[in-house]
């Protein structure tokens, strides 16, 4: 008798599988997950972090207790990462977009300070400087707006998609 009621209890109590999911962040700052490590890109390689992801498995229904509190009741994604996790992400990348547009901004009034000096100079020597000033500058301020670009492809994009593939509630990501 024992020996058929533990036979019973083993076929039925499941143990949670785990996977390997590993974290990049590249160059421009956009953090990305995989789970084969053949995915990221060599330079990469040694600033990845591995996570541990529990898969969650159906729960077969045992007289040992109450089932365990679901995924949604610990307001967690499928990482066990939570609403802070979330909250910061965006957060960071909106310091981002403000900080570029800031920078835009900024460079924009300069750019138009040399464009004023460049038009009143007289001096040929005097006019080539500023040009070269000038020339910097837009490229400064193309930059900046790259970064803005990618700024809001995260907001817009990236960070949504991620939280729905880890299952992170929609309002996390909302301002």
């Amino acid at each position: 008798m024992r020996l058929i009621l533990l036979t019973f209890l083993f076929l039925f109590i499941t143990n949670p599988g785990y996977a390997q999911v590993f974290k990049w962040v590249d160059d421009k700052g956009s953090v990305h997950f995989t789970d084969d490590i053949s995915k990221i890109p060599e330079k990469y390689r040694k600033a990845i972090e591995q996570i541990e992801a529990r898969e969650e498995k159906p729960q077969t229904k045992t007289e040992s207790g109450p089932p365990e509190k679901s995924q949604t009741d610990n307001d967690t994604d499928r990482l066990g990462r939570g609403k802070e996790y979330w909250q910061e992400r965006v957060e960071e990348w909106k310091k981002r977009l403000r900080s570029a547009q800031e920078k835009v901004e900024s460079l924009r009034l300069k750019y138009n300070e040399l464009t004023e000096k460049f038009n009143a100079s007289k001096s040929s020597v005097e006019r080539a400087r500023l040009r070269n000033e000038r020339d910097q500058i837009k490229a400064q301020i193309d930059q900046s707006r790259m970064e803005i670009e990618e700024a809001k492809e995260v907001l817009d994009r990236k960070i949504p998609e991620e939280a729905a593939l880890y299952r992170a509630k929609p309002e996390w990501i909302k301002p």
